[in-house]
């Protein structure tokens, strides 16, 4: 999965697409119209100092790699982490994005988690 990179990308999802969220994520969805799928991370300061958000981006993109092929295809995702995100631990990270996959209908087999 490539990455978004600048800000009128983020923009162009957090505006266009929909959203889906729960205690420790929001994921905000837009289908590009492309084969490729973008994945985005947006982790404020709010969650801690750069260290802590380097490790919440390293953990989701970890995530996305690990199930990318039960993903559909030409998608543009941004993660955005909540508060609660920082204590969390992979696992719980995971399977909180997981369902809000599910959730969104975007996974290919369409199983619920």
């Amino acid at each position: 999965m490539k990455s978004l990179r600048k800000s009128h990308e983020f923009k162009n999802v957090y505006n266009n697409g929909r959203s889906i969220a729960d205690r420790y994520l929001v994921l905000y969805v837009w289908e590009n119209k492309t084969q490729d799928s973008y994945l985005g991370i947006s982790c404020s300061k709010k969650i801690g100092n750069s260290v802590v958000r380097h490790h919440f981006a390293r953990l989701i993109r970890e995530i996305v790699r690990l199930h990318e092929q039960m993903f559909n295809s030409g998608l543009n995702i941004v993660v955005v982490a909540r508060s609660a995100s920082k204590d969390a631990d992979y696992h719980t990270l995971e399977d909180s994005f997981l369902k809000l996959m599910a959730r969104a209908h975007l996974m290919q087999n369409s199983e619920q988690v």
